[in-house]
């Protein structure tokens, strides 16, 4: 067994072709999680820069808000 076997296995999973059929039927728009999560990591980093916990806890409440509780919402609404 080659060093070049387990690429080729895995190449098989990373071939674009092989995946699940692209919906499109994303209807939210993506740009206020990203910023959401832009604020998190913002308002965490002055937050460590100042060291203030209740900054930091913010920017990770804000960081949770929009990777999963927002999008949950989202899909338990619809």
């Amino acid at each position: 067994m080659s060093g070049l076997d387990p690429l080729l296995l895995l190449a098989q999973f990373l071939d674009p072709s092989r995946g699940p059929d692209q919906t499109g039927d994303f209807k939210v728009s993506p740009r206020p999680f990203l910023a959401t999560i832009g604020a998190g990591f913002l308002i965490g980093t002055i937050g460590h820069v100042l060291r203030s916990r209740t900054l930091v806890a913010f920017g990770v409440a804000l960081i949770f808000g929009a990777t999963v509780a927002l999008p949950l919402a989202l899909a338990i609404a619809n």
